[in-house]
């Protein structure tokens, strides 16, 4: 009989008690087990960013983290980021500007740009460049990235 643990874990505001495995991912309980498929799995190795989750607070990589390293945390993904209808500004810059191609990178993308500027809040368009490396996107959309998030920081272009 396979091993199994206890997890307390709030997830977009949502209390979740659950019995998982002690090797289980934070990706794969929020994709398998939560339901939130949102969060992408690009290439497994905390490379590409697709998978990038906010945990207490900070951008993480949710391939690289056991679920049980986040016991009693609180996480954010991309669908706890609006508010109801009412989409982040991130996210409405990131239409605007047509910083949205085939979309696998984009959840991770926008929780990093969220990240960038709440520590950032006026960044240059190098600083958005270096800010947004760990994000990789399949179809080179990068440019329009940086522009979305210079828009959502109130940055002229």
């Amino acid at each position: 009989m396979r091993q199994t643990v206890p997890l307390q874990i709030e997830v977009n505001g949502q209390e979740y008690s659950l019995t998982i495995p002690p090797d289980r991912r934070l990706i794969d309980l929020l994709r398998e087990d939560l339901g939130l498929t949102g969060t992408k799995e690009g290439c497994g190795a905390g490379e590409c960013g697709a998978c990038s989750v906010f945990l207490n607070g900070n951008l993480v990589n949710s391939c690289l983290v056991l679920a049980v390293e986040a016991s009693g945390g609180k996480v954010l993904t991309i669908e706890g980021v609006a508010r109801g209808e009412e989409l982040h500004p991130v996210q409405e810059s990131f239409i605007r500007n047509g910083a949205i191609q085939c979309g696998f990178c984009t959840p991770g993308m926008v929780l990093s740009a969220i990240d960038l500027l709440r520590n950032n809040p006026g960044p240059t368009e190098r600083q958005v460049r270096e800010g947004m490396s760990g994000n990789l996107c399949r179809c080179t959309g990068y440019g329009n990235i940086v522009k979305a998030v210079l828009e959502a920081s109130g940055a002229k272009k």
